[in-house]
C-alpha cells in the first residue's frame, strides 16, 4: 500500500542509517522504496548500486545543472510511486518501531482528504526550544551525528511516547515523515519547483493544502528521529553553520514567496501556518485556480 521516498544530496553517512531503520524497524518491511540521488558525489551513486538488493531499492542518479533540491526530488519520486499511499522521509532520519503502521492507522481515522506526520525528536543543534511536533534533546542525551547517535536508547525512548501519547493528534504540519495518498498529493499539485533548491516549499504547500481543505494531522503514535536540517544546512561541511546554499536560497525564495503571494504569511501559536487571511487566498484563486 505505501511506497517510502527519500531525495538526497551528499548525505551518505546518514541515508544509510535512514534506510537501514526503514528496513529493520517498520511495518511493512518489504515496501517499495524509492532514492532520488541528485548530484551526488561524496559516494552515495556507488552505495545505492552495491545495496539496492540488499535493501530492495528503487533507485535514480539524477545529473542536473539546475538542482530539484529535497522538494523538487520529492515531485521526482512520486513520478515513479505506483503504490496507493506516499509515505516521504529525508535522508536525515531515523524511524522508530512501526512508525508507518501508527501513520496509516491514523490516516484510516480521517474520511476526508488527510496528511499525517510524525512526531520528531531533534538534538539542539540550533540551540532551539521544543516545539509541538518536534521534541528537542540535549546533545549529549542521544547523541547529534551520524557517528554518536544512540540508536537503542532512541528506539526505547520512541517506544514510551508512542505508548503514552497513542491518542494525541495535534493540526500541524511539522514536516516529514508523511503519509498521504498519491491522488491528494496530486490533487494539491506536488512541490512548487518555484522554490528550488530550498526553503519556503514547506510553508507553500502546506499553504495550498489548508485552501484546498486537505487536514494536516501530526499524531504522536509514530515517532522519528530528526537529527536536523543535514540534508539542507550541511552542517559538517561548514564547521556546524549553516551553508551558504542555504542562507542564499532563503533570502531568494523568501521574494518568490511575496512575488507569489502578495503578503509573508502568518502562523498561530504552535508555528502553524494559517489560511485566514484574504489577500493570501483571494492571491490563490486569481493565480493558480
Amino acid at each position: 500500500m505505501i511506497t517510502h521516498c527519500i531525495s538526497t544530496y551528499n548525505n551518505l553517512p546518514y541515508l544509510k542509517l535512514a534506510i537501514k531503520s526503514v528496513r529493520e524497524h517498520s511495518y511493512f518491511k518489504d515496501a517499495p522504496f524509492i532514492i532520488h540521488a541528485e548530484n551526488c558525489n561524496d559516494g552515495t551513486d556507488e552505495w545505492l548500486k552495491e545495496n539496492s538488493n540488499k535493501y530492495k531499492l528503487e533507485y535514480y542518479i539524477d545529473k542536473n545543472d539546475i538542482p530539484l533540491g529535497i522538494g523538487g526530488g520529492m515531485n521526482f519520486c512520486v513520478d515513479k510511486v505506483k503504490t496507493k499511499f506516499i509515505n516521504f522521509l529525508h535522508s536525515d532520519f531515523y524511524v522508530s518501531k512501526n512508525w508507518d503502521l501508527k501513520l496509516l492507522e491514523t490516516h484510516q481515522k480521517y474520511k476526508n482528504k488527510v496528511w499525517v506526520f510524525s512526531q520528531r525528536i531533534q538534538p539542539n543543534i540550533f540551540n532551539e526550544n521544543s516545539r509541538p511536533g518536534t521534541l528537542i534533546t540535549p546533545l549529549n542525551a542521544l547523541g547529534a551525528y551520524y557517528d554518536d547517535f544512540d540508536s537503542d536508547t532512541f528506539l526505547k525512548f520512541a517506544k514510551q511516547i508512542s505508548e503514552s501519547n497513542n491518542d494525541l493528534e495535534i493540526n500541524i504540519g511539522e514536516g516529514v515523515s508523511g503519509l498521504i495518498l498519491k491522488e491528494d498529493w496530486d490533487y494539491i499539485g506536488g512541490n512548487d519547483p518555484l522554490f528550488a533548491p530550498a526553503s519556503w516549499d514547506d510553508k507553500d504547500i502546506f499553504l495550498r493544502c489548508l485552501l484546498k481543505d486537505i487536514k494536516l494531522v501530526l499524531t504522536a503514535s509514530s515517532v522519528v528521529w530528526h537529527f536536523g536540517a543535514r540534508g539542507s544546512h550541511r552542517l559538517e561541511e561548514n564547521e556546524g553553520q549553516t551553508s551558504q546554499r542555504q542562507i542564499k536560497a532563503e533570502k531568494i525564495n523568501r521574494q518568490k514567496w511575496l512575488t507569489k503571494w502578495n503578503k509573508y504569511p502568518i502562523f498561530n501559536n504552535m508555528g502553524m501556518i494559517l489560511k485566514d487571511n484574504m489577500s493570501i487566498i483571494n492571491s490563490y484563486k486569481d493565480k493558480y485556480r
